[in-house]
Order: structure tokens, then C-alpha cells, then sequence
């Protein structure tokens, strides 16, 4: 094989070496996109169906139900226009309680409720995630802030 030939199959190599990382690299970033999905848009089911995304909003006071002997709960999340029942089963955080700000990670069960895999509170009185923030402030109901 002459010279020439060597290095015309080292940089072919090397060219679809570089093709196949990046159409991997690509593949596993979209198999992990996190998608946010504001509660209208459930409510009008634009919601995609083979993938997690993640769903915000209050947590409307008087709907949290725990099931005794387990760590199942269900509670709704609102944007005080739409509303979203969610099932969780696992530890919640700390801060989650009635009249907070939630990010639940999972999908739209079969039933119309969603069913989280992960629920995110906020960590202070002052904070909100950035998502629930956004749609509140869209519905105007962008509770009003207390500075100490």
C-alpha cells in the first residue's frame, strides 16, 4: 500500500470514528432531555408520551393524601387555572408541603394523573423554581413576595 493510501484510510477512519461519536453523543443527549411542560399544556394533552418531562406548580392546600403503612402520596399541583393530580411514592423533601412551589419529574399515567419518579421543593421562603415562577406570573397569580 502506497503512502498516499495510508494516510487517505487513517483519515477516512478517523472521519467516521468522529461520525459515530457524534451521532452517539446526540442519541444519549436526546434519550436524557428533560423536558418542562407547563400545566395548560398537560391540560390539553401536548404532552410527550414516550418520555419523562417535568410538570410544576403549587401545591393546591388540602389535597395531600398519604397512604398509611406506605410511602405513597398524592396531592395536586395548580398554576390556579389548571390543576394536575400527582402520585409519588418515595421520601419527600423536607420543604414540600400545602401552598409550595413543586417540580415533579415523571410522566402522564394512563388514568389522567401524573405519575412523578422525583419531586423537587423549593429550598427557601424566597424561592421558586424558575419554571413555576414563569407560569404563574403568564396566569397572573405570581404570589407577591415579603422581603424580611
Amino acid at each position: 500500500m502506497t503512502p498516499r493510501r495510508q494516510r487517505m484510510l487513517a483519515v477516512g477512519l478517523a472521519v467516521t470514528g468522529l461520525a459515530i461519536a457524534t451521532a452517539l453523543s446526540l442519541t444519549a443527549f436526546r434519550e436524557n432531555m428533560m423536558f418542562y411542560i407547563e400545566l395548560d399544556q398537560v391540560a390539553a394533552g401536548n404532552v410527550p408520551e414516550k418520555r419523562t418531562y417535568r410538570v410544576g406548580g403549587m401545591v393546591q392546600n388540602g389535597t395531600i393524601e398519604r397512604a398509611s403503612g406506605s410511602m405513597d402520596v398524592e396531592f395536586t399541583i395548580t398554576d390556579y387555572q389548571n390543576s394536575l393530580g400527582v402520585r409519588y411514592n418515595g421520601v419527600l423533601p423536607d420543604l414540600f408541603r400545602e401552598g409550595q412551589g413543586v417540580i415533579a419529574h415523571g410522566r402522564l399515567g394512563e388514568d389522567g394523573v401524573f405519575q412523578a419518579d422525583k419531586i423537587l421543593a423549593k429550598h427557601d421562603e424566597n424561592y421558586m423554581p424558575p419554571e413555576v415562577a414563569d407560569s404563574l406570573k403568564r396566569s397572573g397569580h405570581f404570589p407577591e413576595r415579603t422581603t424580611p
